[in-house]
């Protein structure tokens, strides 16, 4: 009975909160695309400046690890 009443107040604390985060979520969603965006764009910039660096090992013959 103890159990049936601590997942009772568990459901009563908790549903506004899960009720909350799904509506928010697009809303979150939407405010990180930009620092997605952001993210691609360094991640992109990084391989072209390690390629750009290691093109001349890879000129003699070097093969990389990876």
């Amino acid at each position: 009975m103890l159990k049936f009443l601590l997942w009772l107040i568990l459901f009563v604390l908790c549903w506004p909160l899960a009720l909350l985060a799904l509506l928010l979520w697009p809303f979150i969603w939407l405010l990180s695309l930009p620092f997605r965006l952001i993210g691609i764009t360094f991640e992109a910039l990084f391989a072209f400046l390690r390629a750009v660096f290691m093109l001349p090992a890879r000129m003699l013959g070097h093969k990389p690890t990876t």
